[in-house]
């Protein structure tokens, strides 16, 4: 699959373009960027990479699908643009501002007949993997809960203004994965903390619980601004609990100067020393780290394109995230629960 990076910021460069590098069947033949300043981080990340000016440009260059990672603003014009060209899309999260904007995207792309993708790329984190392995091995029994915790110490990192703010960014990841482990939402409540920047008041800190269908409760914490860095998991069931205190294990990596092309089968597990525990009244034990491989969802992209496997993140599937993030804002605005239409 001759894959075409549409930008080439943090998220493209480091979240994107060393895991199309790793992922079987996929190469990647050319990146959109008009800054010089990316433009020669790429030309030292990938020497004699193909860089253009436009998204048009990349096509008209010859790419069998493209993924876009710009910002919010600009997202939905280009995956737009994509579509209009017959081009296989994966978009970045979230890939709409809102679930209504999302269904229009998912019918433009259903219309035309092309493959549209969103990148939730943090379903094959080494620890959200682990803890699928524990909820789906039973040992938990009933469950009754899942908290998750992510608290990074990134204040410049924190996307500023009203079309910005934690919920969109963090927020787009770990409703993501309570959904993908748990199934559709009921109901939410949600608190969020804010800053008043002069691009804008800005969501930084935010609490939502999840009321899920099938009677299980989650719960999802993040920061950014708060100089504290924690990644918590813990999952209670009638008979036992599981808590797991790991590492951002690839991005950690990833910042290092490590790639996973170079790695291969070692990359992205978490170390020994920061396995889960899972405890029962059989006693306590350590659930040995799953591996993290972002670089499975753009293998997985290939194979879809060939017809040997299903679509990662069809478009589609990630509405329900959506709408549980216009639950939160409207909840937090209304201080009170909201119930999402089943």
């Amino acid at each position: 699959m001759r894959l075409g990076l549409v930008g080439y910021g943090l998220g493209g460069r480091y979240f994107h373009a060393p895991f199309i590098e790793a992922a079987r069947d996929v190469t990647l033949v050319g990146v959109v960027t008009r800054s010089p300043e990316r433009r020669a981080e790429l030309q030292v990340d990938f020497p004699g990479m193909a860089v253009y000016d436009s998204m048009s440009d990349l096509i008209a260059a010859g790419v069998d699908a493209v993924t876009i990672t710009t910002p919010p603003q600009t997202l939905h014009e280009l995956v737009l643009l994509a579509i209009a060209a017959g081009i296989p899309t994966i978009a970045d999260k979230p890939f709409a501002p809102t679930a209504a904007a999302g269904r229009e995207l998912v019918e433009v792309a259903k219309t035309a007949g092309v493959p549209l993708s969103v990148f939730h790329n943090r379903r094959w984190d080494a620890d959200v993997r682990t803890l699928a392995k524990v909820l789906n091995g039973g040992a938990l029994g009933e469950l009754w809960s899942v908290e998750s915790r992510s608290e990074l110490d990134l204040a410049d990192y924190l996307d500023r203004g009203p079309e910005g703010g934690l919920l969109r960014d963090l927020g787009a990841h770990l409703v993501d994965q309570m959904v993908w482990l748990l199934g559709p939402v009921k109901s939410v409540f949600c608190t969020m903390d804010w800053i008043d920047f002069p691009e804008g008041r800005t969501d930084a800190f935010f609490t939502i619980t999840l009321q899920h269908a099938r009677g299980v409760r989650s719960v999802v914490t993040a920061g950014k601004v708060n100089r504290l860095e924690a990644k918590e998991y813990r999952a209670y069931g009638r008979d036992g609990s599981y808590v797991s205190r790991g590492t951002d294990v690839q991005a950690a990596a990833l910042f290092a100067g490590k790639r996973p092309i170079n790695l291969g089968s070692s990359w992205g597990f978490e170390e020994e020393a920061r396995w889960g525990m899972l405890t029962t009244a059989s006693g306590a034990v350590p659930v040995a780290s799953e591996q993290g491989a972002y670089q499975d969802y753009y293998t997985q992209f290939a194979d879809a394109l060939r017809g040997a496997a299903p679509f990662p993140v069809p478009a589609a599937e990630a509405i329900p995230t959506l709408e549980v993030l216009d639950a939160a804002r409207q909840s937090e605005a209304l201080g009170q629960v909201v119930a999402l239409r089943q």
